[in-house]
């Protein structure tokens, strides 16, 4: 799937879920350089009447309770590709079993991913949050997640490719000895498999959330990857693509698993968005943890 394609899209089903409203899902389907007709027609095809989606529970009628990180991040830059500066959150274990690199939705580099960071360095592994938008000064100098949206899909995916090969550098540099993991939520879930697709052979283990496959993945570079693919049975758009993961992680011969998570839609993982399940995150990030254990530690 494309990534531009991908997140006109993205935004066309947030509006029918009732994220926004129509004016906003057209500012910023115009932002990723739809014209009007355009993108009125992509809202009609993807549905829905614009109410606002109801906040997922757990149970008994009590609202989810989000997790809280157990250890801060500090904002780091270190050096990327062609002379570039990158930017990221670090989040650093007292005994690492592994060093992770965690992959921003298509927001960016935002508190929710910081606090994934925190949380996996508080379970062992140290973490490195990168931004995806370093080349623009970084994903708060946007100062509009529409507009940082717009910023990633004009961006090409081999500066994407540079970008994280760099914050594998990085981890090395801050983590020596450890395995490198990567981890990754909707477009960072598609980043992932870039990532495993670009070929690199330093992962030991990837776990892309509901992230979208690029056309014609393969895999073969990445030998030494474990891969957890995390799915939500509701995500139908990302779903699509699913068939399609397995069968090249089949071609390359990596030892995987993918997992389908009942009733769950796209982004359960994030603990900030109205589409958050408790349970399924609960139960991914335990299933995250027991796949670190296995192939990082």
């Amino acid at each position: 799937m494309a990534f531009q394609q991908y997140l006109a899209e993205e935004v066309a089903i947030d509006h029918a879920d009732g994220l926004y409203s129509r004016r906003e899902a057209l500012r910023r389907l115009a932002l990723l350089g739809l014209g009007v007709p355009t993108a009125s027609a992509l809202l009609a095809a993807c549905g829905g009447d614009g109410e606002p989606v109801s906040s997922t529970t757990t149970g008994a009628g009590e609202a989810a309770t989000p997790p809280t990180p157990a250890v801060e991040t500090e904002e780091i830059t270190f050096p990327g590709p062609e002379g570039q500066t990158v930017r990221g959150a670090w989040a650093a274990a007292d005994q690492p079993r592994g060093a992770v690199l965690v992959i921003h939705e298509n927001r960016g580099l935002n508190d929710h991913i910081r606090s994934v960071a925190g949380r996996l360095a508080a379970s062992g592994y140290s973490a490195l949050a990168i931004d995806l938008l370093s080349a623009e000064g970084g994903t708060a100098a946007l100062g509009d997640e529409a507009r940082a949206m717009a910023a990633r899909s004009g961006a090409p995916q081999e500066r994407f490719g540079a970008d994280m090969r760099a914050g594998l550098d990085e981890l090395e540099r801050r983590a020596p000895g450890q395995k490198l993991g990567a981890i990754g939520f909707c477009f960072g879930g598609g980043m992932t498999w870039l990532l495993l697709a670009s070929g690199e052979p330093r992962l030991a283990a990837a776990a892309p959330f509901y992230g979208p496959l690029p056309e014609g993945a393969d895999f073969s570079g990445s030998p030494n990857a474990a891969v957890l693919g995390i799915y939500a049975e509701q995500d139908d758009r990302v779903n699509a693509t699913r068939d399609a993961a397995t069968a090249a992680l089949e071609r390359a011969g990596l030892t995987h698993e993918i997992v389908t998570y009942p009733d769950a839609n796209h982004a359960f993982f994030n603990d900030t968005g109205p589409r958050y399940d408790q349970a399924a995150a609960s139960q991914a990030y335990t299933k995250v943890l027991d796949w670190f254990g296995q192939h990082l530690s």
